[in-house]
């Protein structure tokens, strides 16, 4: 029997790459459910070329139009809890979650919650909730398979060995398009800047986020939290090839790490086959074109992201919550060009220096963290008076 595969998030960079798996392992693989934004008219296109028998669009508004676009019987829900409602009502075995942002919690724990494994591309569902997330897994007998390239490699590698032999692991960074940068040029970068990313194609948000090396923080956190590590026994180098994924350190000073050239593919089809292995639609790495891999240590004075993600795991509580939802809405705040490039982590450090961390004991404590970073942020944005160029 094919394995029925849930894509939540499916006109993003993820989703449309995980759809180009699904299509090479089509014998195999069957989506049975695809949840999307606001891209009505790709969702609907994706829906028929795959035959989906039930879609998700976050947007209410556009459920009349899906509903015209799609084939005849498909079923549609619409508006904020649409993909936890696709979630519900599907017979998926697998779901893979990358939907960007807080927004991909709510769904991401319905499909734990009903016991399915999840491949995990949307790593704010860890940072945020964590505390929630992994304790409802291990009871639901749900597997978090990661999907972002460097957890993937971990996860891999961890196969080798015990959790108990590892010394460390170290995440590998690209170091984004301002790695050789001096920190005054960084503070004041543009949009176009901060978008040209010198190795991956990725959507706006992450794109940025690597850009101030925020998504290697928010890595770093849900490093801890997949794979119960503490915070000092997760590092990060710079490795600006973006060949080797990432390194496990063992006790007896063995390392062993996943090597491939940076195509998402690659993590996904391993999710979605896990624990098997076959052919598929990826890059293959081509050894005579490889002259040289450089290794640096991070700058974290030029990027104060890095030191912040440390802060929140020893923190905990709603620590994550505060410092995603703060990156998040700084982040939207700069490509509306409301604010400096530089503002973002200072935006981020600040909400979580001036609001209360409190212990997570619901989703509704998380949610509200969220929404007190989110109006922090708009205030201290609003309170700038003019328009960045």
């Amino acid at each position: 029997m094919r394995k029925k595969i849930l894509i939540l998030g499916s006109t993003g960079s993820i989703g449309t790459a995980a759809l180009e798996v699904a299509e090479a392992l089509r014998d195999t693989v069957q989506v049975v459910g695809l949840a999307a934004g606001v891209h009505h008219g790709e969702l609907a296109e994706q829906a028929v070329r795959f035959n989906v028998p039930a879609v998700s669009i976050a947007d209410p508004s556009a459920e009349t139009t899906l509903r015209r676009a799609c084939r005849r019987g498909t079923e549609v829900f619409a508006g904020p809890q649409g993909a936890v409602e696709l979630v519900e009502q599907s017979d998926a075995d697998f779901a893979l979650a990358a939907i960007v942002g807080a927004a991909g919690l709510p769904p991401t724990l319905a499909a734990v919650g009903r016991g399915i494994d999840v491949g995990l591309a949307n790593k704010e569902s860890l940072v945020i909730a964590g505390t929630l997330l992994m304790p409802l897994a291990r009871r639901n007998g749900s597997q978090l398979i990661p999907v972002d390239s460097e957890h993937s490699a971990v996860f891999q590698a961890l196969r080798c060995g015990k959790l108990d032999e590892v010394r460390r692991i170290i995440l590998t960074a690209s170091g984004g398009p301002f790695r050789t940068w001096p920190a005054e040029r960084i503070e004041h970068a543009t949009i176009d800047e901060a978008l040209a990313h010198p190795t991956w194609a990725m959507g706006p948000k992450i794109t940025i986020d690597s850009a101030t090396m925020m998504n290697k923080a928010l890595e770093i956190i849900e490093a801890h939290w997949l794979f119960g590590l503490p915070p000092e026994k997760i590092d990060v180098i710079i490795h600006p090839q973006s060949i080797v994924h990432s390194f496990v350190e063992f006790e007896d000073h063995s390392v062993l790490a996943q090597l491939g050239p940076p195509d998402m593919r690659t993590p996904i089809q391993y999710a979605l086959t896990y624990p098997h292995r076959t052919g598929g639609c990826s890059d293959a790495m081509d050894w005579t074109t490889l002259r040289q891999l450089e290794f640096e240590p991070p700058d974290h004075g030029r990027f104060r992201s890095l030191k912040l993600a440390y802060d929140v795991i020893r923190a905990g509580g709603t620590a994550g919550a505060v410092f995603n939802a703060a990156n998040e809405s700084a982040v939207a705040a700069f490509l509306a060009r409301r604010i400096t490039f530089g503002r973002i982590a200072e935006l981020a450090a600040e909400a979580l220096s001036a609001l209360d961390i409190r212990r997570v004991d619901s989703l509704d404590t998380v949610l509200e963290a969220d929404r007190e970073a989110r109006r922090f942020v708009h205030r201290a944005v609003g309170a700038q008076s003019h328009t960045v160029t």
